[in-house]
């Protein structure tokens, strides 16, 4: 079965060629990948005494995976050539030694506690159809025969020079396990789909932000302290670090308090990372010939993101608590393509157009728009753990409408945005004319977007987090990376705004102007409005920026929110005609509260509907009567009565004198 699923995966390609060839890493290009039971995940109880041998198996596991996909990968001869040899040179040994990896977590685990029981069930792989195989001849990248999003761009048919011809007709990328054109999505083709729960009456409406660059320390490493702490190449892909100066997989939790920062805020020696997002154009770094690096596949040049944001947002319906120091929260899954996206949180967009998020694809932005990539961690604490034996458990996400689970307390919600100028790849070349751009994955991952993740260890002062739930429960805007509104010092309360339930100003309606992203900026729009994948893009039938009623600095007062939870969308996502305006409720940072399109924390929810109308006043006489000579003209009528009425009394007085 391996044998045939992976042959018809990597039968011919485009116009005849061969699907699999050799890149300058030694992987082939290859249209299946292997499927194992995540054994990680399975595992929620694991007593604290056997977490550490239990981790490093954990690790074991996946290198043993990243190993056979690597052989599985470079076998397509010997596999075409004897249907045996994938279960008899790869999967029955891989099975044998994931069997012999479990039996060790079984008897650590038996030490000190209870058996786990059918460990054993979870040994065996599959090799399954990636759908990264090659179009037919005549086919469009998806084997349909049509264009796919982002194909219209110009092909210019030109080499990258890098002499491993990307795509090569199978649309592998340049390390030849992905990503491939089905893994992209032009992001004007796509519908809003953001949207907000109601926040209520005891809400906790502030943000606390945090400033801490974007790795321009070029700190990286494949290691994972949180999922494989002890071990080297534990991640087996690069992760950008900001904030904490001193993780790697050996960081003690002392070495993490010693450490600097990266933070402007030196209070806060957190440790926010995520994997890093390359261009396959060829460039050979630092990582090209390592393990995590190209040898696993991870190839091309590293993007040092143009601006990262991380905000502390509240919750729709309680005030938060504090996080336990060291507390580590993973969100996302790194393994989403094989296990399913039970677990996948990230999310993929564009400046301008952040109404509409990409879980599983990524975007492919109108020239001038930047690449947008979002995190919303879990904002449910259990109140006693700070990690779990499947580093899920002791922290959850609270649902729709804001409630987290029974026996979980609100915690400030990390939401994370990283912005990267990188462009549109040419799809219909396999990114020879413009590259094709991936975040780094576990080999048989295949880069898809959907396993992007990111992860957290909260190192923050006892007494900076005390100001931030504070600052948060109190409805105010703080933290260093905070931007204070017009009219307003940075943390302070904000001016009151009519609630759930409130009632909305009398003041007449204004359009509030959106506010500029900082410093990102998005491109120029068109004035023709049109539909056609163009930044700035407002859906406004054809009609340009004239047609738009003028802004003012005085935001409008805010809607009585819709019962309807899809007409609870946010307002401020709606692309704007404007270079990188967005309409809608921003947070003091000059970015959504929560980074996603969904203003969670910030002020009251706001909704996608028209403001309402405010309530009929009566108006000074001369509005609406004209101008100025209009109104002189109406009265000097009156005023020569008067005068006629006042000589009358004059006339009378003297007559009864006389």
């Amino acid at each position: 079965m391996a044998a045939n699923v992976y042959a018809s995966a990597t039968d011919g390609g485009s116009g005849g060629e061969p699907a699999q060839t050799r890149s300058g890493t030694g992987v082939r290009t290859a249209g299946a990948t292997i499927d194992c039971p995540d054994v990680g995940s399975r595992l929620t109880s694991v007593p604290e005494q056997a977490r550490t041998e239990v981790d490093k198996e954990l690790a074991l596991l996946d290198e043993q995976i990243a190993k056979a996909y690597q052989r599985l990968s470079e076998s397509a001869q010997q596999i075409q050539q004897d249907s045996g040899f994938a279960d008899n040179a790869i999967m029955n040994p891989l099975k044998e030694k994931r069997g012999a990896t479990l039996e060790r977590i079984a008897i650590a685990i038996d030490r000190v506690g209870d058996r786990p029981e059918g460990l054993d069930a979870l040994a065996a792989c599959t090799v399954r159809d990636s759908g990264n195989q090659a179009p037919e001849q005549g086919e469009g990248q998806d084997g349909s025969g049509e264009e796919q999003p982002g194909q219209e761009q110009d092909q210019g048919g030109q080499e990258q020079g890098n002499g491993q011809g990307q795509g090569q007709g199978n649309n592998g990328g340049q390390a030849g396990n992905g990503p491939v054109a089905a893994d992209f999505a032009d992001i004007t083709s796509v519908q809003p789909n953001v949207n907000s729960p109601r926040q209520q009456g005891n809400a906790s409406r502030g943000t606390f932000a945090t400033s801490c660059g974007v790795n321009e320390n070029g700190l990286f490493n494949s290691d994972n302290i949180i999922a494989a702490p002890g071990v080297t190449n534990g991640a087996h892909h690069f992760h950008d670090y900001v904030g904490n100066q001193a993780n790697n997989a050996f960081a003690s939790d002392q070495d993490l308090a010693n450490a600097g920062t990266s933070c402007d805020d030196q209070g806060d020696k957190s440790s926010y990372y995520w994997p890093v997002l390359r261009v396959q154009n060829g460039t050979q770094e630092q990582d090209a010939n390592s393990p995590g690096g190209g040898i696993e596949g991870n190839a091309g040049a590293i993007v040092t993101p143009k601006q990262v944001t991380l905000d502390f947002v509240g919750n729709p319906r309680d005030k938060v608590t504090a996080m336990p120091r060291l507390l580590r929260i993973i969100t996302g899954d790194a393994k989403a393509f094989v296990n399913g996206t039970a677990n996948a949180n990230a999310s993929w967009s564009c400046t301008g157009f952040e109404d509409r998020q990409l879980k599983d694809k990524y975007p492919l932005c109108p020239k001038g728009s930047d690449v947008v990539r979002s995190f919303k961690f879990q904002s449910c604490w259990d109140g006693r753990n700070i990690d779990s034996a499947n580093h899920r458990t002791h922290v959850a996400f609270a649902d729709a409408s804001g409630a987290c689970p029974s026996g979980f307390r609100p915690i400030p919600q990390l939401v994370q945005r990283i912005v990267y100028d990188v462009d549109a790849p040419s799809l219909k070349d396999g990114g020879r004319t413009t590259p094709l751009f991936a975040v780094d994955s576990f080999p048989e991952q295949l880069h898809k977007p959907v396993t992007d993740h990111g992860d957290f260890i909260n190192v923050f002062d006892e007494d900076l987090m005390g100001e931030m739930v504070d600052c948060i429960n109190d409805g105010r805007k703080c933290g260093a990376g905070a931007e204070a509104e017009p009219g307003e010092k940075p943390g302070e309360k904000p001016s009151q705004e009519p609630g759930a339930g409130e009632e909305p100003s009398e003041e007449p309606t204004k359009t509030p102007e959106a506010p500029q992203e900082q410093p990102t900026r998005t491109p120029d729009a068109p004035k023709d409005g049109n539909a056609g994948g163009k930044p700035g893009d407002t859906g406004n039938d054809g009609k340009d920026e004239a047609s738009n009623p003028p802004a003012t600095d005085k935001p409008a007062p805010e809607p009585e929110p819709s019962d309807s939870p899809a007409d609870e969308t946010e307002a401020y996502a709606t692309p704007s005609a404007k270079s990188g305006e967005q309409g809608g409720s921003k947070d003091g940072t000059g970015e959504d509260s929560d980074g996603l399109g969904q203003s969670q924390a910030v002020g009251t929810a706001t909704s996608a509907a028209a403001t309402p109308a405010a309530p009929p006043r009566t108006e000074p006489q001369a509005v609406g009567s004209g101008n100025l000579a209009d109104t002189g003209a109406q009265l000097w009528p009156a005023a020569a009565g008067a005068v006629l009425v006042l000589a009358g009394f004059v006339v009378l007085r003297r007559a009864r004198r006389s």
